[in-house]
């Protein structure tokens, strides 16, 4: 059976939103030596494959939820919590003493 021509004038279903830009950082931070073999390969899948290595992967709902699966093995990683970040916030102020 021959294959219809694609209507010209029909809309596509694709739209370019700003969510579609959207990522969220994945961190591998527990082993699963211990785990079911479906959480090896859900880990496996989002393509993390040594501790604590964090893969950049789009921010939807499938995504997240892939992470909810394995909340003991995979966490999200805020873009504010990076090392240079946490050293920044570590770091005490200068203090000014004034003498009399």
């Amino acid at each position: 059976m021959p294959r219809k021509a694609p209507n010209p004038n029909a809309k596509t279903e694709r739209s370019d939103n700003a969510e579609s830009t959207k990522t969220i950082r994945i961190q591998y931070y527990r082993s699963f030596i211990a785990a079911p073999k479906t959480h090896k390969t859900i880990v496996r899948s989002i393509g993390l494959t040594k501790l604590n290595q964090i893969v950049e992967r789009p921010d939807t709902a499938s995504m997240r939820g892939v992470v909810a699966k394995v909340p003991h093995l995979l966490r999200i990683v805020n873009e504010t919590d990076t090392v240079a970040s946490r050293a920044a916030a570590n770091k005490v102020p200068h203090l000014i003493r004034i003498i009399e």
